[in-house]
């Protein structure tokens, strides 16, 4: 069982240097929403020569930068994590104790002897309440959410409670903690993806104004107590979010807790609301948005926040207080920070995504000329060692792949394309582990064949009148219960018992929105060979929640064929058996009281099989989980029997490049006793 530690009072350790603040004022390091990246080329670089570089904020009795931190964790029977029968966030960390009153009194005695929070006496203790250097308004104030209505509209804005002011390091996590936190963090993203593509298709509000889908399902999340990782003010690693995790909205940093502020880059404690009276920085985010921004990977030079007009221009010198600050005092008490890249992404729903790359640690910090001619603090950062490869270094290898696949790798691809042109990308199949070429013995089969005479008994069939584009009265649109089941970006809005869309005797053009499912694959995919899964699957490509990812394909027998072909032995895949996941996709009903899980259209168990042992497609390939990124939804279109419908697969969360995808298959096969892990 894993245990939350607080950190050990600062003011213990040898008495810091404190340089002198000029008038207080807070300007956060602003990251646009959609702020135009900035290039950085090496060549174009300017580095400071080892003789010039101006000298760290260093004096005597300060830790050794390249030395490893100092243990802040004071392991106590009362701090255990104890994962409660609900999932609920108030019980997610039991309660302990910290000693507050050491803590203001040890750094009151430093004020006594030398007038400020570092003993030098140039520091002005401005609240003698808090002890605060530099006092702050509530940061929380820009994130005070309305109660939303289910259709968009505002409503009265209420008091929330405060973000914690503890700091905590969560360790010693097993692997049942970890699985019960990952899921904690894959619940809130869940649900925040279901709301936002709900807002999304409800932009116009009851105001009449246009509401943003990210910034509502936050807020209203927040509203219903629904963020995590809050009720403690995490530093380090946090539960439940990996290495590579990718986001595409600021705000979902916020609802997961990996980092607090919806714009600014640089997230703290504040001075006001830490015990010893000095702020901390706990996570940073690196976009380019300043011009003296640095990144090279492994290191990165890390300029401060303050003295940017409205257009990102740097126009003043930078202070020492607020996010400045807290970065000199992390780097003094040897406190690592996390790190989220914001980067560019051609073709994704966003014109930048966020990359959570791991935890760096601060060595060097100084005053330094910026390339606009006003002073800048800057920070280098290194990563620390040990950790999973960054997520942005593997969507840069990832981009190569899809393009120059036999440059980076010049061995182990047994194929460039297994479906022969079949579908719209190429799938490559990859082994560098042995020489097994198995999957190159089946054909490839890029749609379901169904029974012949099911065919033929829609060969007269009726479609929808809509000739520009499908619209409400759309009569494919009243079979779904009177609304589409895909967004205007062809996410789906919330799963359904089946999907009825726009097909061959509909008058709609081929974009039609309600025909995702048949452009074919939508990601490039790649069948490879692992040591756990035998076989297995991963994307190539960043695959966004609620998009469709492809089908999954056979030859359809009905109950008789099937029970003389498991006589034999071929495997089959029995789709009434896969777990119905797309319960939970556009599951409201924590945020929605009223919320009623749709029922229509209503479909009876299905009762056939899949035959797989001579035909198949890349789905066949994808390894059972039963904490899957992958859903089943069904989907009808070229017939109207919908005890047979297509197996169609989309994606439960934002799956990054080079993840593996997994389906849960469900039920155990009657005759194994095992899911029908058929090509695994």
């Amino acid at each position: 069982m894993g245990s939350l530690v607080p950190f050990q009072d600062l003011n213990l350790l040898p008495d810091p240097p404190m340089s002198a603040t000029v008038t207080p004022k807070i300007e956060p390091k602003l990251e646009p929403f959609d702020e135009p990246a900035r290039t950085h080329v090496a060549s174009r670089r300017h580095h400071h020569p080892p003789q010039q570089r101006p000298q760290p904020l260093q004096a005597p009795g300060l830790p050794d930068p390249a030395a490893p931190p100092p243990e802040f964790l004071l392991s106590s029977p009362s701090t255990q994590l104890t994962p409660s029968p609900d999932g609920g966030g108030d019980h997610l960390f039991s309660e302990f104790h910290r000693v507050s009153a050491l803590f203001r009194s040890a750094f009151a005695r430093r004020c006594r002897r030398g007038g400020g929070g570092g003993g030098g006496g140039d520091v002005d203790v401005l609240d003698p309440k808090t002890r605060a250097i530099v006092p702050v308004k509530n940061e929380e104030a820009q994130l005070a959410p309305f109660e939303a209505s289910p259709s968009g509209g505002g409503g009265r804005r209420h008091q929330l409670q405060p973000r914690s002011s503890e700091l905590v390091r969560v360790a010693n996590l097993g692997d049942d903690d970890k699985r019960y936190f990952r899921e904690e963090v894959r619940t809130a993203r869940l649900i925040y993806d279901s709301l936002r593509v709900f807002y999304m298709s409800h932009e116009e509000g009851l105001d009449g104004r246009m509401r943003r889908g990210d910034l509502a399902a936050a807020s209203m999340m927040r509203g219903c107590g629904l963020w995590v990782n809050r009720d403690k003010r995490i530093v380090g690693p946090l539960p439940g979010v990996e290495i590579g995790d990718v986001f595409f909205y600021r705000m979902e940093l916020c609802v997961v807790g990996l980092h607090g502020q919806p714009q600014a880059g640089i997230d703290y404690l504040t001075a006001s609301q830490s015990s010893n009276g000095e702020p901390i920085a706990t996570s940073v985010i690196v976009s380019g948005g300043y011009e003296d921004d640095e990144d090279a990977g492994d290191v990165i030079i890390y300029t401060g926040h303050g003295g940017q007009d409205k257009l990102n221009k740097q126009c003043n010198h930078q202070k020492l207080e607020g996010g400045n600050l807290a970065m000199e005092r992390s780097m003094h008490y040897g406190i690592e920070v996390r790190v989220i890249r914001g980067i560019r992404y051609g073709g994704g729903a966003t014109p930048k995504i966020y990359v959570y790359d791991g935890l760096y640690r601060i060595l060097e910090c100084w005053f330094d000329v910026g390339r606009s001619g006003f002073g800048v603090y800057k920070y280098k950062l290194v990563r620390l060692e040990g950790q999973p490869e960054m997520g942005s270094a593997i969507m840069r290898f990832a981009q190569t792949l899809r393009t120059r696949p036999l440059t980076v790798r010049p061995r182990g691809y047994l194929s460039l394309d297994m479906s022969a042109r079949k579908e719209c990308m190429p799938v490559f199949l990859f082994n560098d582990i042995d020489s097994d070429s198995t999957p190159l013995h089946y054909e490839y089969l890029a749609r379901t064949a169904f029974p012949p005479y099911l065919m033929l008994q829609n060969a007269n069939g009726s479609g929808c009148e809509c000739v520009l584009s499908c619209g409400s009265n759309c009569s494919c649109a009243s079979r779904n219960g009177g609304e589409f089941a895909y967004d205007h970006n062809g996410l789906l809005m919330r799963g359904k018992p089946i999907i009825f869309e726009c097909g061959p005797f509909c008058k709609c053009p081929p974009t039609c929105r309600n025909r995702v499912t048949q452009k074919g694959l939508s990601s490039k995919l790649e069948i490879f060979r692992s040591k756990e899964t035998n076989w297995g699957v991963r994307t190539l490509e960043l695959i966004q929640a609620g998009a469709f990812i492809c089908e999954y394909a056979g030859v359809v027998l009905t109950r008789d064929q099937a029970q003389i072909f498991s006589m034999s032995g071929d495997p089959l895949v029995y789709p009434g058996r896969f777990t119905a996941k797309w319960t939970k996709w556009g599951d409201l009903s924590k945020v929605f009281p009223d919320y009623a899980r749709p029922a229509y259209p209503s479909i009876a168990p299905l009762d056939f099989a899949m035959d797989v042992s001579k035909m198949r497609n890349v789905a066949c390939y994808i390894s059972h989980s039963s904490t899957s990124n992958v859903m089943v939804q069904y989907v009808l279109y070229d017939h109207n029997n919908v005890s047979f419908p297509h197996i169609m697969l989309f994606a439960m969360e934002n799956i990054p490049p080079l993840r593996e995808l997994s389906l849960d298959y469900g039920a155990a096969d009657e005759w194994t006793g095992k899911p029908p892990l058929l090509c695994n």
